[in-house]
Formats: structure tokens, sequence, C-alpha cells
């Protein structure tokens, strides 16, 4: 059973968003062992630099580093990523299992994004879309997109 660690740089803080990332946690539990690891978004001011976004960016970097499990394939989600289907997120999760890949780490940034050092480390880098959404709504769009390849996976009628 591969185990998968979502990594998210912020919280969850409006109900609707943890309710609906906990169903899609508790649907994952038949397919594989699911672990959540929320770590704080970097205070910024009102209006950043680029100098003082890249230095919060760098400490996240640093912190996610600290987080990530040993032996673990780190997959970015990330605007440079590759926009990939539903049934293709399934092939991979499927080849990565064959290839012995047993823990998988999701990384979500902040609302900053992600440091170019961290996406640098990553085995995959993801896109849900060229469209922009809140890393809280992307957090429960990817839990959805991880179940539904399980499914497609599994031969099940959820993904039409």
């Amino acid at each position: 059973m591969q185990r998968i660690t979502l990594l998210c740089v912020g919280k969850l803080k409006e109900r609707f968003y943890a309710e609906a990332a906990a169903e899609y946690a508790k649907r994952l539990g038949r397919y594989c062992r699911l672990d959540l690891v929320e770590l704080p978004e970097e205070r910024l001011p009102e209006a950043p630099s680029p100098a003082q976004v890249g230095a919060a960016l760098a400490r996240e970097a640093e912190a996610i580093r600290g987080k990530l499990p040993p032996s673990s394939s780190l997959i970015a989600l990330c605007v440079e990523g590759r926009e990939r289907s539903s049934e293709e997120l399934a092939r991979l999760l499927a080849g990565w299992a064959g290839q012995g890949e047993s823990r998988l780490v999701f990384l979500l940034g902040g609302s900053h994004g992600l440091h170019a050092s961290i996406k640098a480390q990553a085995r995959e880098k993801l896109s849900m879309s060229p469209m922009t959404f809140p890393h809280h709504l992307a957090r429960v769009m990817l839990l959805e997109q991880i179940y539904r390849a399980y499914q497609i996976n599994a031969g099940t009628k959820y993904h039409k």
C-alpha cells in the first residue's frame, strides 16, 4: 500500500474546506496511508517586495525539507508543472507503485508558491490548471484527484 503525504504550506481555516478535505482523506484510507502535514505560511507585509517574498519562500523551503520523509518521491504542485489528466495521474501512481516507490509526497505551497530550490528537488512537477485557485481549494482538489486516480486504477465507476 502506498503511503502518501500531503505536505501543505498554510492551514485550512474555512470549515467547508476542512470538511471536504476530511471526506477525501477518509475515502483514501481504502487505497493508501495518507498523512497530512501542515506548515505555517511565512508572514509578509501587506505589499511585500520581491526580496521579501524570496526570503520567505526560502525559509518555507527549509521547513519543507525538514518534513520530507526519508526515501520519498516529491511531487510539487506549481504553475510550471505539467498539466495531466486524471487518467494520466492514475497511470503515474500505478507506475510509481510498480517501480517500488511506495512513499510519495505531494507538496502544495502557500499563497506565494514554492521556492525554486524545492521545485528543483521534485521528481515531478504538476499543475492543476493555468487558472489560479486558492491554495486551500487546491488541497481539496488534489485530494479528490488522488482519490479519483485510485478509483480509475481500481476500475470503479467513480470516474466517468
